[in-house]
């Protein structure tokens, strides 16, 4: 495996963290600011650096390269293969009619199977549910494949996001990336470190991923309670107090994040489904735990592998950003001590993580979490 990476912010040159060399038909992954992704000149600029046919875009809440944090910026990484090979499909939700799990279906079903072992979501992050996008992947997949990724972001906006594969971004896009081949070695984790309070309640009525009503009592009331001032900065201050959910059979709970508020029926769209009979709790955290969470990843993702990582895609939570603020290099600073000093890393801060559980293969939405997906041949 080759890797080159490169970032530009704001009119300064090219900033390479290995040699400039020419690859053979390599993947390029661009993670960047959403207004800079809009810019066809900065397109372009992009398209002349690094002159390849395989290029997927995606928009950010921040962008990960090496161990640095930045913002309005472009990161690239260029990934040649030697051993291992790819295939990269898009579809447009709104050719969908905004059916995440017929999309999910439709990408599943025009990548190759033969030699499948893994598949990298980068979906678009404002409106696509991301749970129904991975029922509809996971709908005939082969157990032996595992589903990690990610949802676009754009800062704290929450305006929309944008996302393409060799076409200039645009909004709708979700783009999944398989990788092939024995010679692969693919781990994965995510964990988050924040902690619940106050009292446990039920979703008494729901649908998919839009709440109405906790406990008998309309969901945004209920939420705006607890906020108090806070309630004020809505959606933008709900990634501070985000909720875990325990859908009735499940052991594990789901963190949700909150994208959108309706003040006419007291509702709120979440990132992922939060089925009616749910236990919902509201959750906070500091900047130590959510550090520490992101070593815990790092040892998950590193636990049972046999060869150390050649590449490692981080995909975190806005709200991890926020609470960390000028700390935020530090959760990467932890992810870089768990999987060793020199491994390159890519990634971008998120509105949504796509990862299973540990210990298990079934790929779930998560919020607020610190993602892995380590690749080796």
């Amino acid at each position: 495996m080759r890797i080159i990476q490169a970032s530009k912010i704001g009119n300064q040159d090219w900033n390479y963290f290995q040699e400039k060399t020419e690859l053979k038909n390599p993947l390029v992954l661009v993670f960047g600011n959403r207004f800079l992704l809009e810019d066809t000149s900065i397109i372009n600029a992009i398209r002349q650096e690094f002159p390849y046919e395989n290029i997927v875009f995606g928009s950010t809440s921040g962008e990960i390269l090496c161990c640095n944090v930045n913002d309005n910026s472009i990161s690239i990484t260029a990934i040649e293969f030697e051993n291992g090979s790819y295939v990269v499909e898009r579809e447009n939700i709104l050719d969908f009619d905004k059916n995440a799990k017929k999309l999910g279906e439709a990408l599943y079903n025009k990548i190759p199977k033969e030699n499948l072992k893994h598949l990298f979501v980068l979906s678009e992050g404002s409106f696509v549910n991301g749970s129904s996008l991975i029922n509809g992947l996971e709908n005939k997949i082969d157990l032996a494949v595992s589903i990690t990724g990610g949802m676009c972001g754009d800062d704290a906006r929450f305006e929309k996001t944008i996302a393409s594969y060799k076409e200039n971004p645009k909004e709708g896009e979700v783009i999944l990336i398989g990788f092939y081949g024995d010679t692969l070695e693919i781990s994965f984790a995510s964990f988050g470190g924040w902690v619940p309070f106050g009292p446990e309640r039920i979703i008494t009525k729901s649908q998919a991923n839009i709440l109405y009503e906790i406990d008998g009592q309309p969901a945004l009331d209920l939420y705006k309670k607890y906020l108090g001032d806070k309630a004020k900065e809505l959606p933008q201050a709900s990634l501070l107090y985000p909720l875990t959910v325990t859908p009735v059979g499940k052991n594990e709970p789901v963190v949700r994040t909150i994208l959108k508020i309706n003040n006419e029926d007291n509702s709120m769209t979440l990132a992922g489904d939060v089925p009616v009979n749910s236990r919902v709790q509201l959750m906070m955290a500091s900047v130590d735990g959510i550090a520490n969470g992101a070593h815990i990843a790092a040892e998950y993702a590193m636990k049972n592998r046999k060869n150390a990582p050649e590449i490692a895609i981080l995909v975190s939570c806005i709200g991890r950003k926020l609470v960390m603020n000028q700390r935020v290099e530090e959760e990467i600073e932890q992810v870089r001590e768990g999987i060793g000093e020199k491994i390159p890393m890519t990634g971008f801060y998120s509105y949504g993580e796509m990862a299973p559980f540990n210990g298990s293969t079934s790929c779930e939405l998560h919020n607020q979490t610190m993602t892995l997906t380590l690749i080796s041949e």
